[in-house]
């Protein structure tokens, strides 16, 4: 005869207090997402979880990275992908001189060995800007940025001198970049030999051969809202310095280890 097996008082009261802990567990977890999320509204999950460990395991708190999933999860925090949009700001039909891929298949391992370029743009009421970005390939930091007007080189060059200014003495990095006309243009051009760097442009494939320059534009639109549209340019200006600022400064990055840009470029250096 089969014998049922009763819970005990004191296993009762253990399992309800367990139940408990993992109610304010979640309790704190959520508050804390919410918190970052005013600040990065569109940072993801496994980077949640690394910023947000150290602070849990001051109060006790030992949560894997699938509990930590599903709190998110039934608290509605996950995030819902935004379509991506592609508008063309490259214009590769030109005789101007380009130049062949230095970088294709070219091993780098430290800051300012290569930097990348690529031009997109923000939405506001009152028309688009164009926002030129330089972006290292190691550290992934944003050297130099220009949030303008036109899609004229003069964007593409201030983004350029921007991140001239902090160079370090010495140091000469490869600028790839696709073939529009910004970047070929011979102002431009003049501009990157006379500080000694080389040049170095997409051949065939511009998306796939400048590849971390568009997963940047892709980052800042999703995850920092640049993607949207503004009221003013004024607003977007704003809301471009404090992107790059956030993106660089507090973003821990997979590739680097969890690591944000700076403190990798930082680090290198």
């Amino acid at each position: 005869m089969c014998r049922k097996v009763g819970i005990t008082r004191q296993n009762y009261y253990a399992r309800r207090k367990a139940r408990q802990r993992r109610g304010v567990d979640a309790e704190l977890v959520v508050a804390l997402v919410i918190a970052e999320r005013k600040i990065q509204p569109r940072l993801g999950t496994r980077k949640l979880h690394f910023m947000l460990k150290g602070e849990l395991v001051k109060e006790g708190i030992l949560l894997g990275r699938d509990r930590f999933l599903e709190v998110l999860r039934q608290a509605g925090l996950l995030l819902e992908p935004k379509p991506a949009e592609y508008p063309c700001t490259t214009h590769s039909q030109h005789s101007l001189p380009v130049f062949r891929n230095r970088i294709k298949g070219l091993a780098v391992s430290q800051p300012n060995e290569v930097w990348v370029g690529d031009l997109t743009y923000v939405r506001t009421a009152m028309g688009f800007l164009f926002l030129a970005l330089l972006t290292d390939k190691v550290s992934r930091k944003v050297v130099g940025y220009h949030c303008g007007d036109t899609l004229a080189a003069g964007g593409c060059l201030a983004a350029l001198k921007n991140a001239l200014a902090e160079l370090p003495a010495g140091a000469t990095p490869i600028h790839h970049s696709d073939q529009g006309t910004q970047y070929c243009c011979h102002e431009y051009v003049n501009w990157v030999v006379a500080h000694g760097l080389s040049v170095s442009m997409t051949e065939t494939d511009h998306c796939a051969e400048n590849a971390l320059a568009e997963r940047m534009n892709g980052i800042l639109k999703s995850e920092y809202g640049l993607g949207g549209e503004f009221k003013t340019k004024a607003g977007a200006h704003l809301a471009v310095a404090q992107a790059v600022h956030l993106y660089n400064n507090r973003r821990p990055h997979t590739a680097l280890g969890y690591r944000t840009p700076q403190e990798a470029h930082s680090l290198a250096a």
